[in-house]
């Protein structure tokens, strides 16, 4: 009762000597395993491991213009790379025929399957993997999107990830950055690949900061 904001208090161990934060072992030591936000109307529950923008206001405007970019019609098949949670395929979801996610944090997946269903949703289908294996295994397949969306961590996209991209052209790419030097980087070989950038659109995640 001390502090009647914290839900929970988790320990994550981790025992290597690298740059990567977190370890594979979560403990969840006092209170709930999730915590849960709302974002444009869609319930979002949040694991420890799980990645999740810090600024809810400015999230909603970043998400929103991705969607207005990604122009559906709920006709679409879209595929959403690097897709956490689930956040931005659930917004995808609303407005498109199908939607399919994938990303490498097994947890972050165990969250976008439990929000899919707390919000009702059932045309998005999620995958544990890397982007650059996933994908090219889906287009053999014979899945393929007509609008595909990336959210890259701020090493940019995968060069396998782009070769496919490259093959599978898709109508439109929506890619989401967090680093316009790897966003320049990809969009070189988008470019020379045929793709054409129509428009970019900054959003302040993080005021007052570089």
């Amino acid at each position: 009762a001390a502090f009647p904001h914290v839900k929970s208090i988790v320990q994550n161990i981790n025992p290597k000597k690298t740059n990567v934060i977190f370890g594979d072992e979560t403990t969840v030591i006092w209170g709930e395993e999730y915590i849960y936000d709302t974002i444009g109307g869609i319930k979002f529950a949040i694991s420890a491991r799980s990645f999740y923008q810090v600024n809810p206001q400015q999230t909603k405007v970043l998400y929103d213009k991705a969607l207005e970019y990604a122009e559906l019609n709920g006709e679409e098949t879209v595929i959403d790379a690097y897709c956490g949670i689930g956040t931005i395929s659930l917004f995808l979801a609303k407005q498109a025929k199908k939607v399919y996610g994938v990303e490498i944090v097994p947890e972050a997946i165990e969250d976008a399957k439990r929000n899919a269903e707390l919000n009702g949703i059932e045309n998005a289908e999620v995958e544990v993997g890397e982007a650059e294996v996933v994908i090219p295994k889906w287009y053999k397949e014979g899945i393929k999107a007509d609008t595909l969306v990336v959210d890259p961590p701020r090493k940019g996209c995968d060069e396998a990830l782009l070769r496919t991209i490259l093959e599978m052209k898709p109508k439109r790419v929506v890619y989401v950055s967090c680093n316009p030097g790897t966003l320049a980087r990809d969009l070189r070989v988008l470019e020379d690949g045929g793709y054409e950038t129509l428009e970019v659109q900054p959003v302040d995640m993080f005021p007052h900061t570089s």
